[in-house]
Order: C-alpha cells, then structure tokens, then sequence
C-alpha cells in the first residue's frame, strides 16, 4: 500500500491492537504506518519493524502539525482526558485541525454510540468532534465504537470477591464488544480505499441486561453474584465509599444511567461489515484464559 495511514495514540491499548492488525491480517507495509504517540520510546516495539514513529501531544497543536505531515490518512483515537472540562474536545479539535492542514483524503475517529442522545457526560465531546470533522469538509470514517467487554474489568472482580454487583442499569441492554474486534474493525476501514462518508457504531452480537451478563458470570467462573439494583444516587454514594475519584463519580454513573435509558441497546453487525469476521460472543469472551485470570485477581 502507498497510502500513508497515520494513528494517534498508538501507544495506547487500542492504537496497539490496531497497529498490529494493520501489520498482519492487512498486510499493511511497516513504512506506510505512521504510528503517533506523546511518548514515541513506548513504540520501539514497532519503529523497529520499519513503523515510522512520531511524537504527537494534543495539548501541543504543533506537535501535532508535525505528526500529521505526509499522511494520507489519519485515525484519531479519541483521548481520556475527562478531568477538566471541555479539555477533550480542545484536544480533539487540534487533531483534526492537524488532519486538515496535512491535507489529508480522509479521517477516521473513533466515537461513541448515540453521542447526539446519550446520558453519558462526555458524549458532547464525542458530538463536537464528530461535528469538527464534518466542518472540515474533508471524506470522513466515524467509528462509534461499543463498550468493551474489558470495561466489565472496572467492576467484576471486586464484585465477585463481594457476590454482589451494584448497579443502576435496571433492565437497560448493551452489547458489549471485545476490544480486539473492535480495533479489526477499526484498522480495516482505515486501510480500506472505499469513498464517501461513513459512520458504523460498532457493537457485540447481543445486547443483555446485567442480570443476564451475571448469568454468564457465574456459569463461566463458578462464583456465586448476586445483582444488586439501586437507583443513581445510592450508586454514586457507593462509588464514593470505596474512594472512586471525585471527578470520575457522575462520569461512571452516568454508564449505568444511559444503559438504563435504554442509549446503548443497540445491535449492528458493522464490525463483521468492516472486517469480514463475526465479533467474540460474551460467553467466549468470560470463557477465555485472561479473561478468568482477570476476574480472579
């Protein structure tokens, strides 16, 4: 391939699966990757097949500039910059600023589902990035992707050890995705030539409320858990008690809130559209070596 395809936050759990996506199953030359990262030295790995590394801070807009150079396309990889307010999408919009005045064919970004009707508090990050590129005018790739099926990490282990899973989902459905497929899906539409603009929401192959996801918890771990279901507030308070971040608290509320709403229930099968395979079930998934690993630290 001669395209340049370039991926900020290569260095990140995300932009490193996509790397190796691009190297392997794509087939993707190491010198037609530009691989992005504020810290380049956690990217010796690749500069050493041939990847070409650069460094690229969003707090930096001429670092960014720099980064861009010579790409042909450029997959931002939204940050996690959610401590201060309004910091995400400043960064955010630098990266696209950047895209554009590479004069890039195409971004790629990835998103979250639903951002324009979403409960959770930095879908208008999400919204205003989206919104940033398509000012651009230049032919775009929105990439809403699911939530992870890693994400139940935040909460599982601790609440295996308890036997009890608080939550304010109610009867509320998501389809949770594994990253893996995710970032298949992701480094397929970026080394793919299609034209026009796109926007998938890349989702798992069910949508199951948490009482049903509890199921295949206990059926893959042996474990007793039980759900415990509480309203938003007593959520919060919880959250508190056992010293979650002060800032992070309505942040993580708000999860549950937008699974309850019923925001993220949707189901697609754009991550088999983009790169050919189905997506790992959640019964897979808990099965899997890491996975039982995981839930019992």
């Amino acid at each position: 391939m001669s395209m340049k395809l370039l991926v900020t936050g290569a260095s990140g759990q995300l932009g490193r699966l996509i790397l190796d996506e691009l190297l392997t199953t794509r087939e993707v030359a190491p010198s037609s990757i530009i691989a992005v990262s504020r810290d380049p030295a956690k990217l010796a790995d690749y500069a050493k097949q041939g990847v070409v590394t650069r460094r690229g801070d969003f707090d930096d807009p001429a670092s960014l500039d720099a980064a861009c150079a010579g790409a042909d396309r450029a997959l931002i990889i939204s940050t996690d910059a959610l401590g201060v307010p309004g910091k995400r999408l400043k960064q955010h919009e630098a990266a696209v600023a950047a895209a554009k005045k590479a004069s890039v064919e195409r971004i790629l970004y990835t998103s979250m589902p639903s951002p324009e009707n979403s409960a959770i508090t930095f879908a208008p990050d999400h919204l205003g990035t989206e919104q940033a590129i398509h000012a651009t005018g230049i032919p775009h790739t929105i990439l809403r992707n699911g939530w992870y099926m890693e994400n139940l990490f935040m909460s599982l282990p601790q609440a295996l050890s308890s036997g009890q899973w608080y939550t304010a989902t109610g009867q509320g459905k998501i389809a949770h995705a594994a990253r893996a497929d995710i970032a298949t899906a992701i480094a397929s539409a970026l080394a793919s030539d299609a034209n026009g603009n796109f926007t998938y929401t890349l989702t798992g192959v069910k949508a199951l409320t948490t009482d049903e996801i509890a199921a295949l918890v206990r059926a893959a771990t042996g474990k007793p858990l039980q759900v415990v279901h509480v309203n938003d507030e007593q959520l919060a308070a919880g959250m508190k008690a056992a010293g979650v971040p002060d800032f992070l608290v309505p942040t993580l509320a708000s999860f549950d809130a937008n699974t309850r709403l019923g925001h993220i229930a949707m189901v697609t099968d754009d991550i088999e559209k983009l790169s050919g395979r189905k997506p790992t079930s959640l019964e897979t998934f808990l099965a899997g070596t890491d996975t039982r690993q995981a839930l019992a630290a």
